[in-house]
């Protein structure tokens, strides 16, 4: 009886705290549907639009604070910031490197993050090693496919490593959501990388102009952002589930 009354009780917990993560991310969604509602690409480079695009990352990085207090800020909630200061900076063209290293710094953030002991880690299994050998192929095949577009950019002797250590940053990034097992993580992992592929291809004129391509890639930046930061949110809670289940 008393298994049965700890289990509903555990339901119970579970189902409110989904409700109140939900709650808690609603900020992040009015503001992305702002975004989309105004489409600020197609306005004029400003403050404003500098704002509006960034406020759905920066809510994230709020909700993931109100969850897990200011030591996320080393780690997911950090990564979510300096997003957001990538998003400002890729509003203006002439700061596309300076938007570029802000977004380094947030994977390299995540990565710390993914590596810290509250993720589960299972990085010695074949799948996990077939997945690893798989991004690092993607990963360096679309390099080389993209390189002689680079050589064609702007500020080519800066574009075309910094855009290099970048594709090496988000491809660790990835792999190491991969031996976190925490599904909302790697799938977010893998529509950061979607998005990243979609904006390079476009901002270094690789396709002609694609109808709606600029909205593919804020679809799919936001959806892995949201992915990330909810997986970080749930990290934390299993493991005190874990540690609760340990001490009883």
């Amino acid at each position: 009886m008393d298994i049965l009354e700890t289990d509903a009780y555990d339901k119970r917990q579970r189902r409110y705290m989904s409700c109140a993560l939900l709650f808690s991310l609603l900020p992040f969604f009015l503001s992305s549907a702002l975004y989309f509602y105004l489409w600020t690409p197609e306005l004029v480079p400003s403050l404003v639009s500098a704002g509006v695009k960034s406020a759905p990352t920066l809510l994230l990085a709020a909700a993931v604070l109100s969850w897990n207090g200011g030591q996320s800020l080393l780690g997911v909630a950090g990564g979510l910031i300096f997003s957001a200061v990538g998003d400002c900076c890729l509003i203006w063209p002439e700061l596309f490197i300076h938007g570029m290293g802000a977004f380094a710094v947030a994977h390299l953030l995540y990565s710390v993050t993914f590596l810290s002991s509250r993720y589960a880690t299972d990085s010695a299994s074949t799948l996990n090693r077939l997945l690893y050998l798989i991004l690092l192929i993607v990963g360096g095949a679309f390099y080389i496919y993209l390189f002689p577009f680079l050589q064609k950019a702007p500020n080519p002797d800066l574009l075309t490593p910094g855009v290099g250590i970048y594709f090496i940053l988000i491809t660790v990034m990835a792999a190491l959501a991969i031996r976190t097992r925490h599904v909302a993580t790697l799938l977010g992992s893998l529509s950061f990388m979607v998005s990243d592929a979609s904006l390079a291809l476009q901002v270094f004129k690789v396709l002609p102009p694609v109808e709606h391509g600029q909205i593919i890639v804020m679809i799919t930046y936001y959806l892995a952002q949201l992915l990330i930061a909810v997986g970080d949110i749930k990290a934390v809670e299993n493991k005190d589930d874990f540690s609760k289940w340990k001490r009883s």
